[in-house]
């Protein structure tokens, strides 16, 4: 019993000492019974510790969003659409270039349609059908004694004969047709400004053409046949005018004369094609009409889905999220990213925030003197373009032939105005070009009805140079104009210059019939209104890389303050 109380006094003793001593493995080591409960306890406080640290963590994360939060509402940033292209978007990436290239693909049909008149009322050529025919003129000679030499389908001229007493009813439906241009220049403009928006009126203006092309396939008379080509003129107008500014609108400012270059290489695309399509159906016209009836078509239902349309219109019109989801769009095909704290300002707003009414243009007082000074110098230009492609059947030359010259001509006036556009004025190009052109028609004055069976090769290759010229003048007014004026009415202005344009042109077909009597009258008309319009430009001002504005106020303020700091700068020096 001694040994037995001395043992647990003695296990008491040494128990007491080495759990003071112990560490807590040593501990369970001398009481194993206790392991599961240490367990259990050590597990609760590794999971309290952990919420602990947890909460920790989110409370830091929540005050790091919330400085990050402020950081970016502090340094939120409004910007203009031409700031966003130039700083995130990128002035001509591969987005625009193909957006372009889309849109611009609608040239060709106004090209096609506007031009197609040089084939299809033309007078074709006429040959005896026995002997004792000896006549220079068809007008002495019996119905009977002569024939066309393509048939009596091969144009308009031959199927109503429309010659002799008849022979001014051949201008009448190319005068219609521009005079259709001008009315509907004016009507496509103010939808694509104020109501559909760029892409929408393109779609209206193809699918009305290709429908009125095809209508006019099946022509009775001259004048259904003169009815259907104003409709037609009246169709295509809304495609140049709408293609040129969503175009333009999508770029940097350093790149939207070269871009305005671009869409008129498809027209001359478009005019060179119409030889090769008119040749194979040089026996019948109606062919010939009814095959450019299916490309506008084919164009409003394959391509004109995957055109953007401008964010500018969209911004002005308040639109302002969806004008981000183009820009965002553009800039992630070029491999750019727009920050999340950028938003487009607002170019309409007054200092109350309210969105004011844009003003008229024809109210706006150097707005109006502006836009009269271009529509002047549009309508020389428009009517010395257009004539001079009509009047090659003057020239005594194969028709397809003069008309491939014209065609190939336009393609170095797009590249030298691309290669000009870039550094040189606006103003000074559009000048000399149209010099240019007027001295070359009054020079072919000299060469005209030398011989009348066979052309003057002479006359043709100044013709070409002049036609060149006009060609170049022709693309520059458009580029200038869209320059001029802000993007509220910049659709409408385009469509003004548009139907000074179309005003010339429908007044060319009169002079053309007066130039098959004497040839030397139409060529002195021509270089007299060119050589008038490069004068009439001397009072517009130059806008080589100046910013495009928004609105009728907001332009007339800066060009203001401009004007006054660049007043001040010289009185400094």
């Amino acid at each position: 019993m001694k040994i037995m109380k001395w043992r647990r006094t003695q296990h008491r003793t040494v128990t007491q000492e080495t759990i003071i001593k112990a560490t807590p493995f040593e501990f369970l080591s001398l009481f194993p019974s206790l392991y599961p409960l240490a367990t259990h306890i050590l597990h609760h406080l590794q999971k309290k510790i952990s919420i602990k640290s947890t909460m920790g963590d989110l409370q830091d994360l929540v005050s790091e969003t919330s400085e990050e939060s402020k950081t970016l509402v502090s340094s939120h940033k409004e910007l203009t659409i031409d700031e966003i292209i130039e700083q995130h978007v990128g002035s001509f990436g591969f987005s625009q270039l193909l957006h372009v290239f889309l849109v611009s693909l609608a040239w060709i049909f106004d090209s096609q349609n506007t031009l197609i008149t040089i084939f299809s009322d033309a007078q074709p050529d006429w040959k005896c059908k026995g002997f004792g025919c000896d006549a220079s003129s068809i007008c002495t000679l019996n119905s009977g004694m002569w024939e066309w030499v393509g048939g009596d389908k091969s144009s308009t001229i031959a199927e109503w004969g429309l010659i002799c007493d008849k022979k001014f009813r051949a201008g009448i439906p190319a005068s219609l047709f521009f005079l259709g241009s001008l009315i509907g220049s004016a009507a496509h403009g103010r939808l694509a400004d104020s109501y559909l928006g760029r892409k929408k009126t393109i779609l209206l203006s193809c699918l009305l053409t290709s429908i009125t092309s095809f209508l006019t396939s099946l022509s009775p008379n001259i004048w259904i046949y003169s009815l259907l080509r104003f409709s037609n003129g009246f169709s295509r107008s809304g495609i140049g005018i709408c293609c040129l500014v969503l175009s333009t609108e999508t770029v940097g400012r350093t790149w939207r004369g070269q871009v305005g270059q671009y869409g008129f290489l498809f027209f001359t695309l478009g005019f060179l094609s119409l030889p090769l399509i008119a040749y194979p159906s040089r026996h019948s016209w109606r062919n010939l009409y009814k095959i450019i009836s299916i490309l506008p078509l084919i164009y409003s239902v394959v391509v004109l889905p995957f055109i953007s349309e401008s964010p500018r219109w969209l911004a002005i019109k308040g639109r302002k999220d969806d004008a981000m989801k183009v820009l965002t769009k553009f800039a992630k095909l070029n491999g750019k990213i727009i920050p999340i704290n950028v938003s487009i300002s607002s170019p309409t707003s007054n200092e109350n925030g309210e969105v004011e009414k844009a003003k008229s243009l024809w109210s706006t007082g150097w707005a109006r003197k502006r836009m009269l000074t271009v529509m002047v110098a549009g309508f020389g230009v428009g009517f010395v373009y257009y004539g001079i492609q009509l009047n090659v059947e003057n020239l005594n030359f194969n028709v397809y032939f003069s008309v491939a010259i014209n065609a190939l001509m336009e393609i170095p006036a797009v590249f030298i105005g691309s290669v000009f556009l870039s550094f040189t004025n606006r103003r000074a190009l559009f000048s000399t070009s149209a010099f240019i052109s007027g001295i070359s028609c009054l020079l072919c004055i000299f060469f005209s009805g030398k011989t009348k069976r066979k052309g003057s090769w002479i006359q043709l290759s100044i013709e070409a140079i002049g036609f060149m010229a006009v060609s170049l003048s022709f693309d520059v007014i458009y580029i200038y104009c869209v320059e001029l004026f802000p993007t509220n009415v910049r659709n409408f202005s385009v469509s003004m210059v548009r139907q000074a344009l179309m005003l010339g042109a429908a007044l060319a077909p009169v002079l053309v019939v007066l130039g098959r009597l004497k040839p030397g009258i139409s060529f002195m008309v021509f270089g007299g209104l060119a050589i008038f319009s490069g004068m009439v430009t001397f009072w517009l001002p130059e806008t080589k890389n100046a910013p495009l504005y928004e609105t009728l106020e907001q332009q007339e303020n800066e060009e203001r303050f401009t004007l006054g700091s660049l007043n001040e700068m010289e009185l400094v020096e």
